[in-house]
């Protein structure tokens, strides 16, 4: 049974290798790049700090810690920035924020939203100015009020 096992486990090995062999060639995306700065710190609480910087001009830095939400359980806060050259020569430079409010990217070539149009801008001022408009609607599709 064990011979099986190990046979099985080695067929699939080789299979992976034959169906990716990206993930097999390190000249795939092209030539090799080296790493001439990297740094690593982490604590036994859970706050850690990487740092690395690649010959191609890839930078990356990020440190995180553990966040208590009280009674809720526990986050991790993290902020980073990676920059790099993009193709066409321009510089890209993100920095980013993560913890229990989602992941938050900035950066100047990220597209950002339109702006609110002045007519929906008056509509939502006047449904907060007048919430009382809305009240016989919500008890009438919850079945408090006929």
């Amino acid at each position: 049974m064990k011979i099986l096992l190990a046979f099985f486990g080695l067929m699939m090995t080789a299979q992976a290798q034959l169906k990716y062999p990206q993930y097999n060639n390190p000249d795939y995306y092209g030539r090799r790049i080296a790493i001439i700065r990297q740094s690593h710190d982490q604590d036994f609480g859970g706050a850690y700090a990487y740092s690395y910087d690649t010959e191609n001009g890839i930078s990356v830095a990020e440190q995180g810690q553990p966040k208590s939400l009280g009674g809720a359980g526990q986050a991790e806060v993290v902020r980073g920035q990676y920059s790099y050259t993009a193709p066409d020569g321009t510089p890209i430079l993100v920095t980013y924020q993560a913890d229990e409010n989602g992941f938050q990217a900035t950066g100047a070539h990220l597209p950002t939203p339109p702006p609110i149009p002045p007519a929906i801008e008056r509509s939502l001022a006047y449904n907060a100015a007048h919430p009382e408009e809305e009240e016989p609607y919500n008890r009438r599709y919850y079945g408090q009020g006929k």
